[in-house]
């Protein structure tokens, strides 16, 4: 007999939402991704993708361009999440997608601390967010790899870090600055506290990647997996709707670094990701082969690295003034 109340098909969005999660694609890039579909579906007067092509993503993409005046990585973002709605959600080839326009990405030379400004900077800091930034320009790891460490990732003896999962998904070792290691200590101290505070209460299991809850179903509770810098307080998980505490929130560390340049008096644009270009930056200026600092920074091609040497030692790229001759 048939079902007289069906199932009804789930919404576009969430068919979204599920082949990016089939995909692996990080959380953040399924926000993203689901939000630029949404915004383009509502631009179109809540039409269907289905009714539409190369003329109504063309007219969106130039809506973003000329009338919200975007970045062009923002634009080639929204042209990506389209890209992976058609292909990946609606099974639609588009061989049309290629006569859309890809934005030109101007190369921007990266913003760099002094180290008196980083000494400032940090001056203005305490307690885990100090030991945040310190530990990011410590490091070069950009913010996220930074909250999302783990305790087992720490080797204390040999005075190395294991980032996971960085940039492209790939591991790479770093090194551990010998300042660091009694406040990293303490730290782990308070963290060990907390997790065995949330195990008493029926809690203190810590988010695992992939398959990895399914495989070694403890290992949520071990203490080796949780954060190093885990969030004062227990959350929600927004895929699975489980009580966790995860790491603390990018956005708390990016508010810190704001208010504690413009309380050192630095005018330059200051974020965290700063710290990661002057870690590379500084360990140029101290005779660091470029190759190692590649290695440290976890890029594909030495040519990435090389933007950093444009502040090497003396300003100009190492040419002196004429003015300075007189």
């Amino acid at each position: 007999m048939a079902d007289p109340f069906p199932a009804r098909p789930p919404k576009l969005l969430d068919r979204m939402r599920e082949a990016l999660r089939v995909r692996h694609y990080s959380y953040r890039t399924e926000q993203s991704y689901v939000d630029w579909s949404r915004r383009f579906i509502v631009f179109h007067g809540k039409r269907h993708p289905a009714e539409m092509g190369a003329g109504e993503v063309g007219a969106f993409l130039t809506h973003l361009a000329v009338e919200r005046q975007v970045s062009a990585s923002t634009q080639n973002q929204a042209k990506a999440a389209l890209l992976f709605l058609y292909r990946e959600v609606l099974g639609v080839e588009l061989p049309w997608l290629g006569e859309i326009v890809q934005a030109k990405v101007n190369k921007r030379l990266p913003v760099v601390l002094t180290p008196r400004e980083v000494r400032a900077l940090m001056d203005e800091l305490n307690g885990t967010m100090g030991l945040i930034v310190s530990l990011l320009y410590g490091t070069g790891m950009r913010l996220l790899e930074g909250l999302r460490l783990r305790v087992k990732d720490v080797e204390f003896e040999r005075r190395e870090i294991l980032v996971r999962d960085g940039k492209g998904g790939k591991d790479r070792m770093t090194v551990l600055p010998e300042n660091l290691i009694l406040p990293l200590q303490d730290q782990l101290a308070r963290a060990r506290r907390l997790h065995d505070a949330d195990l008493a209460d029926g809690f203190g299991e810590v988010w695992l990647p992939d398959a990895l809850a399914v495989k070694y179903p403890k290992s949520g509770k071990s203490w080796g997996w949780q954060y190093v810098f885990p969030s004062p307080n227990r959350s929600v998980d927004p895929r699975s709707g489980a009580m966790r505490r995860h790491h603390v929130l990018p956005e708390s560390v990016q508010r810190a670094v704001r208010g504690a340049a413009s309380k050192a008096g630095i005018v330059k644009p200051c974020t965290p990701h700063v710290l990661r270009h002057s870690f590379a930056t500084h360990l140029l200026q101290s005779g660091y082969d470029i190759r190692t600092v590649q290695e440290l920074l976890g890029h594909a091609d030495v040519s990435t690295t090389m933007i950093y040497t444009h502040v090497l030692n003396r300003g100009g790229r190492g040419v002196r003034s004429p003015l300075d001759q007189l």
